[in-house]
């Protein structure tokens, strides 16, 4: 089996089959609290990080976040000056913002397996896959701005 399909069916369960069949069990609430506006906001944080990161990918990398169609150029504009894998922070803060919006347990268990699988993914297969295509210059970002959390002090290449 490709390892492309493999990873295309990964996240698919990742991405979709999990959070419908979470969002399928779960109770909307019978009135919209602080709580439910918090879960909004970060929610709503989370998927303007993701779709940014789309659109750089598609205007900057001429390319897709899919790995059949990666981008051509490597993206450190938009959030990627920040942390290499903004994608993964926003898609993640919209899963935390669902956790809070529905007070939901099992969702933030589900959000934690989310960062797993893609911290997985990314050191496993997205870096190798990156080095090789992209080399030196990856290997200079790759030391001026952090996988999950910024470098602080130090200057973006």
């Amino acid at each position: 089996m490709p390892i492309r399909f493999v990873i295309l069916l990964l996240f698919g369960f990742i991405l979709i089959y999990f959070p419908v069949y979470f969002f399928s069990t779960l109770q909307f609430p019978s009135a919209i609290g602080s709580v439910q506006i918090v879960g909004m906001v970060i929610g709503g944080i989370g998927a303007v990080i993701a779709l940014s990161c789309v659109s750089n990918f598609a205007v900057i990398g001429r390319g897709t976040p899919a790995p059949f169609a990666a981008p051509r150029r490597l993206v450190t504009r938009g959030p990627y000056r920040f942390v290499r894998n903004p994608m993964y922070i926003g898609v993640g803060l919209f899963f935390a913002g669902a956790a809070v919006f529905y007070q939901s347990v099992p969702f933030l268990a589900y959000l934690c397996l989310f960062f797993v699988a893609s911290h997985l993914f990314i050191v496993l297969y997205e870096e190798p896959t990156l080095r090789r295509t992209f080399g030196t210059e990856y290997s200079r970002y790759c030391g001026h701005v952090g996988r999950w959390w910024p470098h602080l002090g130090r200057s973006r290449g």
